[in-house]
This record gives structure tokens, sequence and C-alpha cells, in this order.
């Protein structure tokens, strides 16, 4: 790991844990490792690389609702909002019997996500 990444990369990891989207654990069946992004604003975009877990998943044969479905079923509603942009994925909690597939591993340890971690194959639209 680039050491010019670790205090973002311990950043994250804390507010992820603080706000109990992560949980440590001790030992995993399935690892993922992190990928470190540096974005064009010169920010650093912490990301788990998915790719085996996704290879190895079934593909859901029920696309997305097209744009024009989505728009019909909200039609003659008062209000309709977008979910708040840090929360999109985050809003759909893991069974806890599933919590181990999606497991990540850090030079800091091992981390399972509770919550829906972007970029799941076949993880369900939030908005």
């Amino acid at each position: 790991m680039n050491p010019n990444y670790a205090t973002t990369i311990i950043q994250d990891l804390d507010k992820l844990l603080t706000i109990n989207f992560i949980t440590p654990v001790e030992e995993a069946t399935w690892l993922s490792p992190i990928v470190v992004v540096p974005k064009k604003n010169d920010k650093l975009h912490i990301c788990v690389d998915l790719w085996k877990l996704n290879v190895t998943t079934k593909k859901d044969p029920y696309p997305l609702p097209l744009r024009e479905e989505v728009l019909d079923m909200v039609v003659g509603y008062e209000v309709y909002y977008f979910l708040d942009g840090f929360f999109d994925y985050h809003q759909i909690f893991i069974a806890f019997k599933d919590w181990y597939k999606i497991a990540f591993i850090t030079e800091w340890g091992a981390f399972l996500w509770v919550v829906m971690p972007f970029g799941l194959k076949n993880a369900p639209p939030t908005h």
C-alpha cells in the first residue's frame, strides 16, 4: 500500500466503523482487497474490489425497470425525493448470514460490510 494513502484509508475506515456500516472481523472465508483511486480533485476514493465475488455471483435475470416505468409509478404522488448521495446503497442492510461474503482486507485488519456496498453485482436500486 502506498504510504501516502494510509491516512485517508484510516480516516475512511474510522468513519465507516463509527456509523456502523462495517464491523471488524477476526477471520473470514472470503476477502476482497481495497483499491485506492486518485480523483481529479486530488482526493482519494477508496473502493472494495468485489470483482471476484461478482464473477461467482449468479446473474439476476430481472433487469432494472425502464425510466418510463419508474416515472409511471410515481405519477400522482405529491412528493418525490432522491436519497442522500452518501447513504445510497448503504440504506440496504445485509442479512447477517451473508456478511462473510462481502468482507474486505486492509493492512489494519479485515472488515465485514453490514450494509450494501457500492459495486456489488445484483444490488437493488435505491432510487
